[in-house]
């Protein structure tokens, strides 16, 4: 764990806060006995997927998104837990209470991850986040990694910096030199595609990053390239949105290897479907659309879409409406990447109001 001398602390005023291999240790938590050993959740057929894996198992080189037959041949003596998302929901909920216990200026971007603005809360940075650490492992027995900095962009660079049960601070004067060295994949809105792009002109760091223009990079990524251009000097006026108005929620993954086979699509659509449900739930909104996307090894994406006269979030419709759309797929390369959106979105509390209109 990694305390600094903090330098210009009025301007540290963004917490990223992200629960390690959360599944993985909610399943520790609970049971005892497969603490220390290799967990990956994610089941026990080998069509299914890894949706998370403990530390120990990453060591076997096994990750999120892998199929569960190749996370088997790495690790045949892991063990294999098949995930219980109503449990990972109870424990996110008991520790997004104990954030707001310290602030209600959060902006929860997943089950287990998120921003807070502590910028009207005297005490010093690093004492807060050693007592929403030490309430959070007292409560659940869980631990986090936390960044602190004076924007999202590097509060969340912080976070992933130490992990497990981490914390990292990124000051002003530690900017540009602390970002010389990483992979431009580490820029948020550079994802695997454009870090290809960028590979395949001789950049591969921030510091490379660092010497194209802004002009060069809005030609080569659109307005995204203005924004990537102010990040890496530091800059990102994102404000922690406690009420973001959503024209739209999904889940997509790209995979480690492109795959054909139409049962681990299938997996993966339901495991996003209970990801999406969640989601859409935990907000208190409904969608009427569902979307359908995939993107193949050749980078050709298709969507298909679907409206209903009615607005859903369950589990059961979601999965049902995802598999239809697989169907209308012809799938002739194999895939790189799938995910699922709901839009239309309305909340929960007008889907009531229009129920009995």
């Amino acid at each position: 764990m990694e305390i600094q001398n903090l330098k210009q602390k009025m301007e540290l005023n963004i917490i990223h806060v992200d629960m390690d291999a959360f599944y993985a240790s909610v399943e520790e938590q609970d049971n005892p006995k497969i603490k220390g050993l290799p967990v990956i959740v994610g089941g026990l057929s080998n069509h299914g997927i890894v949706t998370t894996a403990n530390y120990e198992a990453r060591k076997y080189g096994i990750h999120s998104a892998m199929p569960i037959f190749m996370a088997k041949k790495k690790c045949p003596k892991g063990c294999y837990v098949f995930p219980r998302m109503k449990r990972y929901q109870e424990v996110s909920k008991e520790v997004f209470s104990i954030l707001y216990e310290f602030t209600d200026l959060i902006e929860q971007v997943s089950i287990d991850e998120a921003y807070l603005d502590i910028s009207n809360i005297s005490m010093e940075p690093l004492e807060l986040v050693m007592k929403i650490k030490e309430k959070v492992m007292i409560d659940t027995g869980l631990t986090m990694s936390v960044g602190v900095s004076y924007n999202k962009f590097l509060a969340k660079l912080a976070s992933d910096w130490n992990k497990p049960d981490g914390i990292k601070v990124i000051t002003e004067d530690m900017v540009p030199n602390i970002l010389l060295p990483l992979p431009v994949r580490k820029v948020h809105g550079i994802g695997p595609k454009s870090a290809k792009k960028l590979n395949g002109i001789g950049v591969y760091t921030i510091e490379d990053l660092l010497g194209l223009s802004e002009y060069f990079l809005i030609e080569l990524f659109g307005k995204a390239g203005m924004e990537i251009y102010s990040r890496i000097r530091g800059i990102d006026y994102r404000k922690v949105n406690t009420t973001r108005e959503r024209k739209s929620l999904g889940v997509e993954r790209t995979f480690e290897e492109a795959t054909s086979d139409k049962k681990v699509l299938m997996k993966y659509l339901e495991r996003f479907s209970e990801e999406l449900s969640y989601d859409l739930k935990n907000r208190g909104i409904h969608g009427r659309t569902i979307t359908l996307k995939i993107k193949d090894e050749n980078f050709a994406v298709q969507t298909r879409s679907k409206t209903l006269n009615e607005y859903i979030n369950d589990l059961p419709q979601i999965f049902d409406i995802s598999l239809e759309l697989l169907e209308e797929i012809e799938i002739h390369n194999k895939i790189r990447l799938i995910g699922i959106t709901a839009s239309n979105l309305m909340t929960s509390e007008l889907e009531q109001l229009s129920l009995f209109d």
